[in-house]
């Protein structure tokens, strides 16, 4: 049976099922819940590890929250900040002295029950991090975070680090729109869907895509109807078809013609030809903006762009049945459009194919 208020769900009962498959009834009457929380750890976490590698997400390193305990610096982060005389008792509690920085109200650190709240930990980590070296730090949080990480940069000041290094990204919720209705989710109910189940249903570029074409700071309705669109409609299938159409394109034009001498681009006059150059020009920009922005999705709004100036391109410059030299010019341009198109999808970790 589920304790009252514990998570629920099916992969709980899959744990609990690896674990008598392993250990029988020995641990039926077990007082001591290291070997649950070890089994737990090793197997969510295996989940998860097998979920970001198929989200095309490489992960260099992990770090364990429960280091930071067991080496002593989350009583040592108290400490300093006691020090500080920003850290007080109080009613069984642990308090930081956030109404110095601006706050309503003080803030727990640790509740009388002895669990740390997140900024404890978090304020910790953050140290350790600086103190590995790392001149940049990029934190991404979920919008339920919002007001709890101010107080985490003040204590990274207060223990005398740059908060300047630490690059805070909030992202907004995300609905997940099915038959037109959002679906309401709850973690602790176990009613929810996982990212597997999204990319079983629609596959892993298009989930990584919708994710990606948001500005963090806005909220994000996925709907799986129109993720599941394979046509114009879809906005990954639509860039996707602008490169496959352009290899296909590109094979015709090279069973067509024997190209052999030089290209001669100053052909390219038409405004349609002009407009695609300039739009390409605008690609390194693009890429550095969104990297110090820390918002990928105006590399998607550029891709965008690319593919719709190259529809247009396509409808008034003929390539095939046009003078050798001028199909050339316009092949050596189409060539360019699908090495962009290439080069922006790879950034995002999404496949550019040759063929729909």
């Amino acid at each position: 049976e589920f304790p009252e208020g514990g998570y629920e769900g099916e992969y709980i009962r899959d744990i609990a099922q690896s674990l008598v498959d392993e250990k029988g009834e020995e641990l039926v009457e077990s007082k001591d819940e290291k070997p649950f929380k070890e089994k737990a750890e090793e197997e969510i976490f295996a989940d998860i590890s097998a979920t970001l590698e198929r989200m095309n997400i490489k992960m260099d390193s992990y770090f364990n929250e429960h280091s930071l305990y067991e080496d002593g610096k989350i009583e040592e982060t108290i400490e300093k900040l006691r020090d500080q005389r920003l850290v007080y008792d109080k009613d069984g509690a642990v308090w930081f002295k956030t109404t110095e920085f601006g706050k309503d109200k003080d803030t727990v650190l640790v509740k009388s029950s002895g669990e740390p709240t997140y900024r404890l930990p978090d304020i910790a980590y953050h140290a350790n991090k600086l103190d590995r070296g790392f001149d940049l730090c990029v934190d991404v949080f979920g919008a339920d975070h919002i007001a709890t990480y101010p107080d985490v940069m003040n204590g990274i000041k207060s223990l005398g680090y740059d908060s300047e290094k630490v690059d805070v990204v909030v992202y907004q919720f995300v609905t997940l729109v099915k038959d037109g209705k959002p679906f309401k989710m709850s973690t602790r109910k176990a009613n929810f869907v996982t990212l597997d189940e999204l990319m079983d249903e629609v596959g892993a570029d298009v989930t990584r895509f919708f994710f990606l074409m948001r500005s963090p700071n806005t909220h994000l309705e996925f709907d799986i109807g129109q993720a599941k669109e394979a046509g114009e409609k879809n906005p990954v299938f639509y860039l996707q078809y602008a490169h496959a159409r352009i290899s296909s394109i590109l094979r015709k034009v090279e069973e067509e013609y024997d190209f052999s001498g030089k290209t001669n681009l100053s052909l390219l006059t038409h405004p349609s030809e002009i407009t695609l150059i300039k739009t390409m020009l605008k690609f390194p920009e693009t890429i550095a903006n969104a990297a110090r922005l820390r918002e990928p999705h105006h590399v998607i709004t550029f891709l965008n762009e690319l593919a719709s100036n190259f529809t247009s391109f396509y409808h008034d410059c003929r390539i095939l049945g046009e003078d050798e030299n001028l199909a050339q010019a316009r092949m050596e341009l189409a060539k360019a459009v699908a090495q962009v198109l290439r080069n922006g999808l790879g950034i995002l970790g999404i496949s550019a194919p040759d063929q729909m």
